[in-house]
């Protein structure tokens, strides 16, 4: 299950109308196909999440055209799953409460939802922690069930903001490999915000690469690089390279840009 994104021309502006209104994004044009991985790279501050609140519903465009599957965004719905920075789970429930938290919300018979969770907790390799509470799960294994939750609802697409920022470089590693192996077995369309070309470019069929804000789409990098991907091959720093050449200028207007505030 997957769908298409099509952003055309998309501004947004935050106290627009009050006479201080500031620009975070202007003319954003951008295609995300069916099952499609796509990530999106920029300086902070660039409207990255911004962007990734309006394709989720959070946020409403002040002008140009949203469209999922050729139908415009009205606001949330279970066709799009979140996953943030932090994982957000409820202490209160056990993993396989969090997990099943959206279906029982929608209704569902509760035969149906626990084979759901079952089904989630071996796609993502924590069957035997069903029963655990959040506060014994690693900060990897937390990010895990919040995939999971995420997913449960059977999502067309996956919004995710830089959910794996905050882990150690092993975890994060490891996590990569995984949301590869999730996405193949899904097909599920993928929307990624990150800070690391790195990342971007071990995951992505195509990367879009931000300005400073306002911003918008500078370049899109396509890695044209078969899976599994090596991080030392001449194609692979390559293409980081592409993508860091990019970014080197719009870094550098943001930092400007913070200076300017202060």
């Amino acid at each position: 299950m997957s769908m298409e994104l099509v952003a055309r021309d998309v501004w947004l502006e935050y106290g627009a109308g009050r006479g201080t209104g500031t620009v975070a994004l202007e003319a954003i044009d951008l295609t995300v196909r069916e099952g499609e991985f796509v990530t999106i790279v920029g300086p902070s501050g660039c409207g990255k999440s911004s962007f990734l609140n309006l394709v989720a519903g959070f946020l409403v465009p002040t002008r140009g055209t949203l469209l999922l599957d050729g139908a415009p965004i009205r606001g949330p719905g279970a066709d799009r799953g979140f996953v943030f920075q932090e994982h957000a789970l409820f202490p209160w429930m056990t993993v396989e409460r969090n997990v099943g938290y959206g279906p029982r919300t929608n209704g569902q018979p509760k035969a149906e939802v626990d084979r759901r969770v079952a089904e989630l907790l071996e796609l993502v390799g924590l069957t035997r922690f069903a029963k655990a509470w959040p506060k014994q799960l690693s900060g990897g294994m937390k990010q895990r069930v919040a995939i999971a939750r995420a997913l449960a609802n059977r999502p067309k697409m996956l919004l995710m903001d830089e959910p794996f920022a905050a882990l150690d470089a092993q975890t994060r590693r490891f996590l990569q490999d995984e949301l590869l192996r999730i996405w193949s077995r899904t097909g599920t369309t993928i929307l990624f915000i990150t800070h690391s070309i790195d990342e971007s470019v071990l995951l992505s069929d195509r990367i879009a690469v931000m300005t400073a804000r306002p911003g918008r789409i500078k370049e899109i990098i396509e890695p044209g690089l078969p899976r599994p991907r090596d991080e030392n091959g001449t194609a692979f720093v390559e293409t980081r390279r592409r993508v860091a050449a990019a970014l080197q200028s719009e870094v550098a207007a943001s930092l400007s840009q913070q200076e300017a505030a202060e």
